[in-house]
């Protein structure tokens, strides 16, 4: 019996991804919640929602229809794949999907924290329909090959593309370790060529250094596999130097696994404490508690913004909520607050529905409202770099470290 998933959904589905065996998404909340579930159940439900007569009765007229005047090939799979995408999509919920066993493979890699590929965030610029290097990973085979924010994806292996074949490029880009692709980017406005060999990456989500004054400054991208261990090894290397204080960064951080979230609070928390509290569709409620002791006890900032989201906001939460030398620094959160859960079929593809809502431990709302900073600092946009000179929240934030 396979398990079922639940996933808070990335904010930024959409907007980057890291080129690697799949395509992964960026800034997206997943919460990992592992729960045993009746795959069998599931598609017994979706195949009595397909025998529904009204259902049944008008796909069989279409199908009639398409049979008799359509005159193109027909893929079969292809047309039973669409009509179970609209069917799903009929709830007119963004955060609920059914995944096709290629983005069934594609979501649930995504969350491993490893993949194979060349290790390159890229996005695409709607204003000049073209496809843009957002960042790549630290040590990968993009960042060794000179890739760099703002180059412009022009060719891939000979090929044109332009920003409407997005997803072609992401397809085109990932392949087998040990495999080369050819890349022509724009660069200031002269063509350049770049040849860079698909690798194992181990996706890193978490950078740290030691500012003055002794505060450590810990930035988290997002909440996908191995964060916490990759936030626990940042913050045991920090304390060896000697920090008294710690900023924590989830600034424009969409989400991830929920349960990497909830491991980072446990380290901040005393046992027992409530850290999440999740309501279904019955209004059942379950509380998730802090199974550890703290680990972390000096004064801690939250650094926070309005595209802190989902697993995000779980955090701040909890911080805002259960620890007394936690300050949340920045813009009011986004405001996604609901749980999806995967069910995986039979033949590998895979249900994705919103199922639950969460609370923070005070059973204070977050979706549609937002988590509220204790010292709203908005007139800063936070981009991805982090800037002593300009940046008024971190500013505030080593302002309240070292009063």
């Amino acid at each position: 019996m396979k398990k079922q998933q639940k996933y808070s959904n990335l904010v930024f589905k959409t907007i980057m991804t890291i080129i690697c065996t799949a395509a992964v998404t960026f800034a997206t909340t997943m919460v990992w919640v592992y729960s045993q579930g009746t795959q069998g159940n599931t598609e017994t439900a979706i195949g009595e929602a397909a025998k529904s007569d009204k259902l049944s009765a008008k796909l069989s007229a279409i199908r009639d229809k398409i049979d008799s005047e359509y005159v193109g090939e027909i893929d079969e799979n292809a047309l039973i794949e669409g009509a179970i995408k609209g069917y799903v999509s009929g709830l007119n919920d963004v955060y609920s999907e059914y995944l096709t066993v290629d983005e069934m493979q594609e979501f649930t890699e995504n969350t491993v924290g490893e993949y194979v590929g060349i290790g390159v965030y890229i996005t695409k610029d709607t204003e000049n329909n073209e496809v843009v290097v957002y960042g790549t990973i630290p040590n990968s085979p993009a960042q060794e090959a000179g890739l760099k924010t703002g180059d412009i994806i022009r060719k891939v292996d000979g090929i044109e593309y332009n920003g409407d074949d997005y997803d072609i490029i992401t397809d085109k880009i990932k392949g087998k370790e040990g495999t080369k692709v050819n890349l022509v980017i724009i660069r200031d406005g002269e063509e350049m060529s770049l040849e860079v060999e698909r690798k194992n990456i181990e996706v890193e989500h978490v950078t740290s250094q030691v500012l003055d004054n002794n505060i450590g400054y810990i930035y988290i991208s997002s909440f996908e596999g191995n964060t916490k261990t990759q936030f626990e090894k940042a913050y045991d290397e920090l304390e060896e130097k000697g920090i008294k204080s710690l900023i924590i960064d989830i600034r424009n951080n969409g989400g991830g696994i929920v349960d990497e979230a909830l491991g980072i609070a446990e380290l901040m928390t005393d046992k027992d404490d409530i850290l999440l509290i999740e309501k279904d569709k019955n209004e059942n409620e379950i509380v998730t508690k802090s199974s550890k002791e703290k680990k972390i006890n000096m004064p801690i900032v939250l650094l926070v913004n309005e595209y802190s989201a989902s697993a995000s906001e779980i955090l701040a939460g909890i911080l805002k909520e259960n620890v007394d030398n936690a300050t949340l620094i920045g813009n009011k959160t986004y405001g996604k607050g609901v749980i999806q859960t995967l069910y995986p079929l039979s033949d590998n593809s895979g249900l994705k529905i919103t199922t639950d809502e969460y609370f923070t431990p005070n059973h204070n709302k977050i979706n549609k409202v937002g988590v509220e900073p204790d010292i709203k600092i908005d007139d800063y946009l936070y981009t991805g770099e982090l800037d002593l000179e300009n940046d008024t929240q971190l500013k505030r934030a080593i302002e309240e470290l070292t009063k």
